[in-house]
């Protein structure tokens, strides 16, 4: 899993994080080809057009608690007695609600005409031989426990906007509305291989057996994983020998079935580096030098209608980078609208006392105190630091970080799901 290099002699400046990813999103045509799902089925897709109600929500007043409908006229003081003129359950409909009486009326029922609040049956006794009188010892104002018809969503509105990534919340709205289906952007087919003769797979070969220089290959576990988890239709074609011919092959193949081509390592100027040459023979590539750290070297290049993504080779190098740029580039190639990676405002409760000219992001953990504990070893090739982190700290260049200052947080959970 080597770096991704230069050429030492035709070293660019290092590009700001900001501008990698503007142009790496101005790159990307977003996927025009669309599918209908069932609702129940759309989670974590991405809408392909507005979803517009034919209807309002709730379709008429309705009680939000158990209890009996009323004018509210009727009760001037705590005590009155009222009869009891009706039964009114979820899903029945009552009739006009006469001066002096009340309806039972249950959570989600129909609001009878002439009520104008509801008395929740715990602020309620009901008397009489027969049961059919009901003292109410609360006076309630007008509009009391009524959901209005169309409070939640009203005709004609648009409810889920095209481009918005859909979440458990979204479905439930949509159902609300009786949307059984919905047309979201087919997944983005991903190609991901790894280079390297020096990788060796998980259980092809015991730990006191592995030969030396070998390393297990980690990076393709955790980008497959990614890749899932962001809608992605993955190939996994495994690893690729260090060699020119097969690498041509493997890219050539990938690039006519998919979307986007995605590694990590391997692109580089040494004898046994094969995808940089591969690539351009291919099609075209750009190598960045990207001022963040971990993960300056990125590559981004095309190979016919294909993306190519190279990331760096070390492990929380290739993760951190895939969040702050393949990951935008993966939801706006679905035609997400919003990409952008949100951050909050949290209390650092360590000391960080080497500012760096690069931006630095931190793995970190929040704590019982609501601060922020930093991992020990910052190393990028350290990816317990991702494991027991729950989150990232984005500092900015040349700054250095003392236990109270305000820093801002990304949370991998957020970013993740």
């Amino acid at each position: 899993m080597r770096e991704i290099s230069m050429n030492a002699a035709h070293k660019p400046p290092l590009l700001p994080l900001d501008a990698a990813l503007g142009q790496l999103l101005v790159a990307v045509i977003s996927l025009n080809e669309t599918q209908a799902l069932p609702t129940m089925e759309a989670d974590g897709r991405v809408l392909a057009q507005d979803v517009v109600s034919t209807l309002q929500v709730p379709a008429h007043d309705n009680s939000s608690m158990d209890g009996y409908a009323m004018r509210s006229a009727d009760v001037q003081s705590p005590g009155a007695l009222l009869q009891v003129a009706q039964r009114i359950p979820a899903g029945s409909v009552g009739t006009p609600l006469l001066p002096g009486t009340a309806a039972r009326i249950f959570t989600g029922a129909p609001v009878p005409p002439g009520a104008d609040a509801i008395v929740m049956q715990e602020d309620c006794s009901v008397e009489g031989l027969a049961q059919d009188q009901v003292r109410v010892q609360a006076v309630p104002p007008v509009g009391q426990w009524i959901r209005r018809a169309g409070e939640d969503v009203t005709h004609g509105a648009v409810v889920l906007a095209r481009g918005l990534r859909l979440g458990p919340a979204h479905l439930g709205l949509a159902a609300s509305i009786g949307m059984a289906t919905l047309n979201v952007v087919r997944r983005p087919r991903v190609a991901l291989f790894s280079t390297g003769d020096e990788l060796v797979m998980p259980g092809t070969c015991a730990p006191q057996d592995m030969p030396p220089g070998a390393i297990y290959n980690s990076n393709r576990f955790f980008l497959n994983a990614l890749l899932r988890r962001l809608g992605a239709d993955v190939t996994d074609l495994g690893i690729v020998p260090d060699q020119r011919d097969a690498t041509i092959t493997a890219l050539r193949e990938a690039a006519a079935t998919h979307d986007v081509i995605l590694t990590s390592g391997g692109v580089s100027v040494g004898e046994e580096d094969h995808i940089k040459p591969a690539v351009q023979a291919l099609g075209q590539l750009d190598l960045w030098q990207i001022a963040i750290k971990p993960g300056k070297p990125f590559a981004h290049g095309r190979i016919g209608a294909a993306h190519f993504i190279g990331l760096p080779g070390n492990p929380v190098s290739s993760f951190v980078t895939f969040l702050l740029l393949v990951r935008p580039f993966l939801l706006r190639l679905q035609g997400q609208t919003d990409v952008a990676i949100k951050t909050v405002a949290a209390r650092a409760d360590f000391t960080w006392a080497r500012a760096d000219k690069r931006r630095e992001f931190l793995r970190v953990r929040r704590n019982e105190a609501g601060g922020l504990d930093l991992f020990p070893n910052q190393s990028s090739g350290v990816l317990t630091s991702a494991v027991w982190g729950d989150g990232l700290l984005d500092n900015p260049s040349g700054r250095t970080i003392a236990p109270g200052d305000t820093v801002q947080f990304v949370s991998f959970a957020e970013i993740l799901s």
